[in-house]
């Protein structure tokens, strides 16, 4: 193994800076991984590629990107007890303190450590490099069934799609609206159908998104974002609206749309970061007994599960990557993911980037 590696940074100035560096060495309850593919999250674009607007949890700290890797381990540190060389594992994208406890409940996304709370690619080194250290605690163990590519899906955006939905429940009594098909919001399809749902209604901006979700059968209809859209979907659904709606646009007049286009009794979950959301809440939410659910990432436990799941479903997160760069060319991924025209951009090693 050579002692330098190619590791990629975010200078905040919508570049990708490539640095030589060496290859770190794993500690105690530590893992060398080699990573086979690491993506690209919107949430890298909004608060760090264009410009470092993150604070707190989302504070970039000048660490090797991506908090989406999946790769081998050559390495482990002393006392791993459960991974070792040769394992294939997905990373779960946050390292929390291990005993609060919301990391008791396998929710480090939420870690209440100011002082050990540190999220791959955010506060610690993450995944845009040949090598990575990872934390035994934060892996996942990755099938056979299952590509390296997958496993990089499932570390952030399948897995908070995942959560999600076993928030609201989908099943095949259900109608589902998806406002946003970025990224996120195809996997939400990819996931609402193998749970079942009756139908899938999906909205959003960009013609090449639409496109992908109805090439690829995860929406039974797109719509064109628009100021007609909760007519639309109630034409869709006999007059009623859906049964299930999930915001992944995180933009405002989409989550209003999410909101109005529901039935009564409905559920609604917003998993799309930042922006702003009004709403009348008498008619929009009480008169019509509707219930809202916000939800972050995932658990270590929710993951394991959907990984299970996904083999039994034989559903693979990686076809929703439309693009897959070598990491020598991250700065065409990320320029790529920013201009939006994309499904989900991978970089990627070896025999994920065919």
């Amino acid at each position: 193994m050579s002692a330098t590696m190619t590791a990629a940074y975010l200078p905040g100035n919508s570049t990708v800076e490539l640095r030589t560096v060496p290859v770190p060495a794993p500690g105690h309850g530590e893992v060398l991984l080699r990573v086979k593919a690491s993506t690209i999250c919107g949430s890298d674009i909004r608060c760090i590629y264009h410009e470092h607007l993150g604070k707190g949890p989302e504070g970039y700290q000048g660490v090797i990107a991506g908090h989406e890797p999946c790769g081998e381990i050559v390495a482990a540190g002393e006392s791993c007890r459960r991974f070792g060389v040769g394992d294939r594992v997905i990373v779960y994208h946050i390292s929390g303190c291990g005993v609060c406890n919301d990391c008791r409940r396998g929710y480090m996304i939420s870690c209440t450590s100011e002082k050990y709370r540190r999220a791959y690619g955010w506060q610690r080194d993450g995944g845009m490099a040949e090598f990575m250290i990872a934390e035994e605690k934060d892996l996942i163990a990755l099938p056979d069934e299952l590509s390296f590519a997958d496993g990089a899906q499932v570390a952030c955006g399948f897995g908070t799609v995942y959560e999600g939905l076993t928030k609201i429940g989908i099943d095949g009594n259900h109608a589902v609206l998806i406002t946003g098909l970025g990224p996120v919001g195809l996997a939400t399809g990819a996931l609402c159908r193998k749970l079942g749902a009756n139908k899938i209604i999906g909205i959003d901006v960009v013609p090449a998104r639409m496109k992908i979700a109805l090439d690829l059968g995860l929406c039974d209809a797109v719509l064109a974002s628009g100021p007609e859209n909760v007519a639309q979907v109630r034409e869709l659904t006999g007059g009623h609206g859906v049964e299930r709606a999930v915001d992944c646009s995180a933009h405002l007049a989409a989550r209003a749309t999410a909101i109005r286009a529901t039935r009564k009794w409905g559920r609604i979950v917003l998993i799309g970061e930042g922006g702003t959301v009004e709403m009348n809440p008498s008619p929009d939410m009480i008169h019509d007994q509707k219930t809202l659910y916000g939800s972050w990432v995932t658990s270590t436990w929710l993951m394991e599960e959907l990984v299970e799941r996904l083999v039994r479903w034989n559903l693979h997160p990686a076809e929703i990557i439309t693009h897959r760069f070598p990491l020598q060319r991250a700065g065409e991924a990320y320029a790529l993911m920013a201009s939006g025209k994309c499904g989900k951009v991978a970089v990627c090693a070896d025999e994920e980037l065919s």
